[in-house]
Order: structure tokens, then C-alpha cells, then sequence
């Protein structure tokens, strides 16, 4: 009978010891923020990047940028859009699927005569 709630009583304390590293574990990486820390202006090939997202410097992350991420999982650091065209036509380009946008057709003259 003693041997049982010795056992209970180990059980119990491993199970609280277990759930407390467990949820500090959890806190610490909720706490670490995937920022840009720096942008570069080198411009990204469009057949490299899927998405992107917006780091608008508010909170953990102090600078505006754009967070690019490539076919091979890499983020890479650009300015925010309205700091660089060429950004924004590369965000335009993947929010329309990866396609351009077509070319306006050119009016033909008429021949007068």
C-alpha cells in the first residue's frame, strides 16, 4: 500500500515537472520574433520568389520591410514598397499568380489615301 502512493505521488510530480518545462519551452519561442533586421536593394529574380510578407516595424521587429520567400524556403529582406518600384511590381506580380500583365495593344494607323 505504501509502495502505490509513493508511485502515485512520483507520477504526479514528474507529470507537473513535465507540463511546466513544457509550457516555459512553449513561452520562449512565442516570445522570438523572425525579423528583419536590415534590407538589402538588390532586386530578386520573379521566378525565385511563391510569397511575401509585410514587416511594418511596429513591435519586436524596429525597421519597415518586405519579406520575400523563395522556392527553397530562404526569406530575404527588401525595402517596404512604397520605398522601391521594384518591389512593389514584384508583390503586383505575385498576388496576379505569377502572370505579367499583357502589353496595351498598339493602334494601327490607317493608310490615307
Amino acid at each position: 500500500m505504501m509502495f502505490s502512493n509513493t508511485l502515485t505521488l512520483w507520477t504526479g510530480a514528474l507529470i507537473i515537472l513535465s507540463v511546466s518545462l513544457w509550457s516555459c519551452t512553449t513561452a520562449l519561442n512565442d516570445g522570438a520574433a523572425d525579423c528583419c533586421l536590415a534590407t538589402s536593394s538588390r532586386r530578386i529574380p520573379k521566378k525565385v520568389v511563391t510569397s511575401f510578407t509585410i514587416q511594418t516595424g511596429d513591435g519586436a521587429c524596429s525597421i519597415p520591410a518586405t519579406i520575400f520567400v523563395t522556392k527553397k524556403g530562404r526569406k530575404l529582406c527588401a525595402p517596404f514598397p512604397s520605398e522601391s518600384t521594384w518591389v512593389s511590381h514584384l508583390i503586383d506580380y505575385i498576388l496576379t499568380g505569377g502572370k505579367n500583365h499583357p502589353p496595351k495593344p498598339r493602334e494601327k494607323k490607317q493608310r490615307q489615301q
